[in-house]
This record gives C-alpha cells, structure tokens and sequence, in this order.
C-alpha cells in the first residue's frame, strides 16, 4: 500500500553553478509542492498503513523550516536545485519516518524531481 501527502512552501534560492546570464543563477523564488509517498503493510485493526496526521506531524516542521526562507543558507546547499532539494529533503525526513518510498518536489506547476532515496 502506497500513501501520500502533500505540502506546499515558497522559498527563494539562487543557483551559482549554472552559466553567467542565466536567468537562475539571480535571486528568485517558487511556490514548491511536496509531495511524500509513504509504503508498507496495512496495520490492524487500524486499517491504515500511517494515520495522515501523524505523516503529517513528521513532515511540517521541515517543511516550515524551508517556507519564506533562502533555500542557500537553511539547507547549507551551495546549489539548491530541485533535484539536490528532493535529495535534502529525504535525508531529513527518512530518519523520521522509515515507511518514506519517494518524494516528488514540484518547483513550477510542469517542473519537478522525483527521488527515490
């Protein structure tokens, strides 16, 4: 059985690796959409895999840490792309939650990452 939930954070982050000119290489932001798969057997006599509210405890106050912050200087990430984000954000919260099976991060409504640890 495979869960999900769903978060969403506006942060701002500049990305100093890619090219001069490069419109992302300037300070700029996004509304990001998070979405955490979680995966594994049906609990008894529960009849769920995680109660939503405890998925959802885990995975706000990462998320809070990242909202209305400067995705350069929170994650100590030199070049915060979306696809180093996805790989940060699983590091902090497969600890907490071991069930975590992917992380899909939207960083534009048609833009994304999925990580699979």
């Amino acid at each position: 059985m495979i869960i999900y939930k769903q978060f969403t954070f506006d942060s701002a982050h500049f990305l100093p690796n890619v090219p001069e000119g490069h419109k992302c290489r300037q300070m700029h932001g996004h509304t990001y959409l998070l979405t955490v798969y979680a995966q594994g057997e049906l609990k008894q006599p529960d009849g769920w895999l995680l109660d939503y509210g405890d998925l959802k405890a885990i995975v706000k106050p990462i998320v809070d840490t990242l909202d209305h912050a400067l995705l350069n200087n929170i994650t100590g990430l030199e070049n915060p792309t979306a696809e180093m984000l996805a790989s940060w954000l699983w590091t902090n919260i497969k600890p907490l939650l071991p069930q975590l099976s992917r992380i899909e991060l939207k960083e534009t409504p048609t833009s994304g990452v999925i990580y699979e640890g």
